[in-house]
């Protein structure tokens, strides 16, 4: 692990929504905050290259291995979660204040994964007893607009 994300955030006038949330839940580190506002910024879940390269070009440079930590913590507490993406590689999102209730479109042309913010799940499920649903997941596959006019042109 790089010794840098091991050193909380440089203090600051103003504490910032991830440092909030991730002291709820543990030790606050430089990789977990801005590994949490990369998630919170973005419209989409992001795979592990995305959130490296988002962090890379903001100037916050973070080894391969500190990130997957930091993802990994993230959703083991509750505070990110993550999304099958086409080639089995995860992606992973901010857990909104909402929960985590919504289903994601993932294209299988691009492999583009969006978030349907609109569309809550109706799971109707009958566990047996003593069991406890904590999560369900909604992904449906198909061809974004982008790439379903590009197969209609072919």
């Amino acid at each position: 692990m790089a010794s840098s994300s091991l050193q909380p955030p440089p203090a600051s006038g103003a504490t910032s929504a991830a440092q909030t949330t991730i002291a709820a839940h543990g030790r606050v580190t430089r990789t977990r905050v801005a590994v949490l506002e990369c998630l919170l910024a973005s419209h989409q879940p992001l795979n592990h290259d995305q959130i490296a390269a988002d962090l890379a070009a903001s100037g916050e440079h973070h080894d391969r291995v500190t990130v997957y930590r930091a993802l990994d913590w993230l959703v083991d507490r509750g505070i990110a979660t993550r999304v099958p993406g086409k080639d089995r590689a995860w992606k992973f999102e901010a857990v909104r204040h909402d929960g985590h209730r919504h289903a994601h479109f993932h294209c299988d042309a691009c492999g583009r994964v969006l978030c349907l913010e609109t569309i809550e799940p109706a799971i109707a499920v009958a566990l047996p007893a003593g069991y406890r649903l904590d999560q369900a997941e909604l992904v449906l596959h198909g061809a974004c607009p982008a790439c379903n006019d590009g197969r209609a042109a072919r």
